[in-house]
């Protein structure tokens, strides 16, 4: 699923926001704000969402990888009140308070630490697994109704727009370059 790799760089942009707030560097609280609502509402109101509703319950039915999906699902709910956290302290006024940093600062560090192994085990282990769950068939018309949901929530540009925006945020804290992450060795 695509929505991994924009939630992978949000992680990105929430690890650079992590070091900033360590550092005692500027953080523009919008760049974080931004984030959380992109999570809010494409991670978690629509990817998890149709995890939720369309994969757990197969899993279930079928008897298997039953212990994944119940870890997934309560890393859903955790990730949904991390984000809560993350949109409450994203303002100029929670960053200029050491409490406020501090708060900021331990949700993005629990959603990065939840969310690099909740992927991965999701693209390892459980989509796999969906794909000899159901027929070819049903697998192509899920992958559609994913998609025309996508655009009714987030408009025709749906994917795109939303990695335009994300784009727009690394801009702004200067990690949109990929090439200054590579070492010089």
């Amino acid at each position: 699923m695509r929505e991994h790799g924009v939630l992978k760089r949000i992680l990105l942009i929430y690890g650079e926001g992590l070091r900033r707030i360590e550092a005692n560097e500027e953080l523009p609280p919008r760049a974080v704000l931004d984030s959380a609502k992109i999570i809010r509402s494409f991670i978690e109101d629509y990817h998890e969402k149709l995890e939720e509703d369309f994969l757990f319950p197969r899993f279930r039915t079928a008897k298997r990888l039953v212990d994944l999906v119940e870890v997934l699902s309560d890393q859903h709910r955790a990730g949904r009140r991390l984000t809560d956290t993350t949109l409450r302290l994203s303002t100029s006024q929670a960053l200029k308070d050491p409490q406020g940093r501090k708060g900021l600062a331990e949700s993005l560090r629990l959603f990065i630490r939840m969310y690099n192994p909740h992927e991965a085990r999701e693209d390892t282990v459980l989509f796999p697994a969906f794909r000899k769950l159901v027929s070819p068939n049903e697998y192509s018309s899920l992958g559609e109704e994913f998609e025309k949901k996508e655009h009714a929530l987030f408009g025709d540009k749906g994917f795109e727009a939303i990695v335009d925006r994300v784009a727009a945020i690394e801009k702004t804290l200067g990690i949109f370059d990929m090439a200054q992450f590579t070492p010089k060795v």
